[in-house]
Parts: structure tokens; sequence; C-alpha cells
């Protein structure tokens, strides 16, 4: 393999153990059952705050919201702010939490804790073990989630997952998920906020045409642009029917007895594959950089 991609490659392959070591963290610093949360974050930081949202809140923790940095509602009356962040240093994150500061407690999951991010913060999580040298988010991101996974999910489940994205990296990949010429990713629960980051990933590694949507939501319009040499990825349990009905499209539908955030980590596998098949750097994707600092 060349140096393109060399560093994502390292890096989603090293899933399972960011997972193992997001375990032995303290999960005592999270927002406890019963308060109300706004979980923030900016791009793949956002869609891991979505999927902590969903699923803190339907496991009965309290009210759980998740917004970009600069859509949080005034007025809306939440107990504390929780937020991820990578690199410490995005502009949005850092305004939000100067305008915010000794209102309300804040937590935050950082991959840098020398940053300014780090410093707003009342309660730090230090994920420096899992931050990355490649502009395209993986284990960062996947880690975050873990580790707040394992304040909702009980080990064996979390423990499991681990399993899965072990098993997840060492198989061999159908070629027709490789360089397709559309994909589209679906998810339902805190599974949707999956989907929405492979599009994102595959969208910044691969420059390739993605689209993603609550998997009921599917049948209602975009199942129209199914097609051969097209596939669609149902991360977790499929509705009823919905294999049947995208495979008479021609469409190959991908669908595996997966922990969802496994087969978001083989998914990562397919967006470097098809990044390299099409000559592209994922380390350095077009027009991106590590984090977003504006003047």
């Amino acid at each position: 393999m060349s140096l393109a991609g060399a560093f994502m490659k390292e890096e989603l392959e090293s899933q399972p153990l960011m997972w193992e070591q997001a375990l032995g963290l303290d999960t005592a610093v999270l927002p406890q059952p019963g308060l109300k949360v706004a979980a923030i974050g900016c791009g793949t930081s956002w869609f891991m705050a979505q999927a902590y949202a969903a699923l803190r809140e339907n496991a009965g923790q309290g009210i759980t919201d998740a917004f970009t940095a600069t859509e949080v509602p005034t007025g809306r009356d939440f107990d504390e702010y929780l937020i991820i962040c990578r690199s410490g240093t995005t502009t949005e994150i850092v305004d939000f939490m100067k305008s915010v500061k000794g209102t309300k407690p804040i937590t935050v999951l950082v991959g840098v804790p020398d940053s300014p991010v780090a410093e707003l913060a009342d309660r730090l999580v230090d994920l420096s073990f899992a931050d990355e040298k490649s502009v395209v988010q993986t284990r960062f991101a996947t880690t975050a989630l873990m580790f707040l996974r394992s304040s909702i999910d009980s080990e064996e489940v979390c423990r499991a997952a681990i399993e899965d994205c072990r098993a997840a990296l060492s198989e061999p990949l159908a070629p027709e998920l490789i360089n397709a010429e559309q994909y589209s990713f679906l998810g339902t629960g805190w599974i949707a906020a999956l989907a929405t980051e492979a599009a994102l990933k595959m969208r910044e590694s691969s420059q390739k045409w993605t689209e993603s949507y609550n998997s009921m939501e599917y049948r209602h319009g975009p199942i129209s642009i199914a097609a051969p040499g097209r596939v669609t990825w149902q991360f977790g349990l499929a509705p009823e029917g919905l294999r049947e009905q995208v495979e008479a499209t021609g469409a190959y539908f991908e669908d595996r007895d997966l922990d969802p955030l496994a087969d978001l980590a083989r998914q990562h596998r397919v967006a470097l594959e098809t990044a390299l098949a099409n000559g592209l750097n994922p380390d350095e994707p077009r027009n991106l950089t590590r984090s977003v600092i504006l003047n």
C-alpha cells in the first residue's frame, strides 16, 4: 500500500483497542440520570452527539438533545452541556462554551487536552489516546461514542461490539461495496446518526455521491435512486421487506448482523478502499482541514 491513506488505515484498524481503553474510563464525569442535557459537536462529533442523545433518552436517563454549536436554542433550560471535539480548537465550539461558561456544568470529550476547549471545561474526558493524524475521523469518534455507550449499555453489550469490530475489520469486503456509483446509508433510532456519519466518511474520503436516511423513510422517495451499480447499506436491523424492495431495483443491499458501531468501522474500510481506487489520499481530503478555525 502507498503512503496515501496510511494514517486512516492504521487508525481505523486500531478501533477495537481504542474501545477497550474507553471501557476503562470513569463514566462518573458524565451527566447523571434525570438531568436535561444538550450534547454538542460539529461535523462528525455532532453525529456522535446525536447517537448519544438518542441512546440516553431512550434508556430513560433524561431528556437529551443534540445540536451543532451554532444552533443551540436560546431559552431552553438544560441542566448540563456535553461537548465532543477532537481537536479542541473548533471556533464554533470555543465561542459557544465561552457564551455559557459559568451558567451550567460543561463536560468535554476531547482528543487534545492542552487546547482552548479543554481549558473551558468543568469536567474533562481525555481521549488523547484515540487522537488521529488523518483529517478524516474514524477512531476518535467511535471511541467517544463507545465511552458514552458504556454509561448506558451493559459491559456485555459493549464488549460484544468490540468483538464484532475485530471480526468486521478482518473479513473480506464484498467487491460490490468498493467504488460503487452511489451509496445510501440507513438506520433507525440512535443508529440513524451512524448512517449519517457513514455518508460523511464517503464524501470526505472518496468524493462519492452519498446520502443517508431513516430506514423507514427510504421508501418514501429516496429509493427512487436505487439502481444497478449503487449500494444501499442498512446499519442495524432492516425493516421487513426492505431488502427485497431494494434488490428489485438492481442495487446492492448491505445488511450485516453486527453491532452497528462495528459495522461503521467496516464502512471505514470501504471508504478507504474507494478513495484509493480513485487515486485519492483520504488523509488529506479536498478542501478540508483537521479543525475549522474561523477568523
